[in-house]
């Protein structure tokens, strides 16, 4: 018996599928199939497909070594049959400890585990979204805590801004507030520190200024997005300018933020 795996369609057939997913018996799995074209013009395309990579290994376990009262345990199964196998996936293929709290679950990651564990829970909650929506599967997402969203967690959540998401704290970019919007998973990631990475991708630039342009940035978005890549400055200095900033230094090329100037020299940021 064969993993899950997928295969783009052949040049010169038409098609309305991108491409396929087949399951362990080579056989054609839609549902795997419609996510992936689902997430295509919601997410990127190579986030997309990214998500269905951390997924084929997950079906592919569900139809070999999953167990629930006696039985393999089908992706359109009531929620608690999902939550069952998704703790055991975690458990037993990632090496991660499982600790219950209230209505949902903490992971914690292991010297066993994969660095993928969140990739993969954000895919298995999106893989359920796109079904949902498609009106594949007929139960609420399995992924997602229903009681994260009841009166005893909008407390929390007052202070936050409406649909404004936060960059974590180690990114110096934002200050913090005092309540913070609980995630809705069912199963939180837990001692999970963020650390900021280098991307060494000559043409992210031009990916952002692409996607600018589609939704209409204005001249003080495409501004802000072009001091950033050009100067190599922190996002908080370069929101924070202001046209005295610009005007108080000589050189038309530098610009005074807080108590140093940057230079405007493309790929490089130098302090004066």
């Amino acid at each position: 018996m064969i993993n899950y795996q997928y295969h783009y369609c052949p040049e010169g057939i038409e098609s309305r599928y991108e491409l396929l997913v087949f399951n362990c018996e080579n056989v054609p799995f839609l549902p795997l199939t419609d996510h992936y074209h689902d997430c295509i013009g919601r997410i990127d395309k190579s986030t997309a497909l990214s998500y269905l990579k951390r997924l084929l290994p997950f079906f592919s376990w569900l139809d070999q070594s999953s167990n629930y009262q006696g039985n393999r345990i089908q992706w359109n199964e009531p929620p608690e049959a999902i939550r069952i196998a998704v703790e055991d996936y975690l458990m037993n293929e990632m090496g991660c400890k499982i600790r219950e709290k209230d209505t949902f679950r903490f992971v914690k990651r292991t010297s066993k585990s994969p660095n993928t564990v969140n990739y993969f829970l954000s895919a298995l909650k999106s893989f359920y979204k796109s079904l949902i929506r498609l009106k594949h599967y007929n139960y609420t997402n399995p992924l997602i805590d229903s009681y994260a969203i009841l009166g005893d967690y909008k407390s929390q959540t007052e202070s936050v801004r409406k649909d404004k998401p936060r960059m974590p704290a180690e990114a110096g970019t934002e200050d913090a507030i005092p309540h913070r919007r609980l995630t809705d998973s069912y199963f939180k990631l837990i001692d999970e520190e963020w650390q900021p990475e280098i991307i060494d991708d000559p043409y992210l630039p031009s990916q952002v200024y692409q996607a600018g342009k589609k939704v209409n940035w204005s001249l003080r978005e495409v501004v802000i997005a072009r001091m950033l890549f050009e100067t190599g400055s922190r996002a908080s200095e370069v929101i924070e300018l202001t046209i005295g900033d610009y005007r108080s230094r000589k050189d038309f090329q530098e610009v005074s933020t807080f108590n140093n100037g940057i230079k405007f020299c493309k790929g490089n940021r130098n302090m004066t």
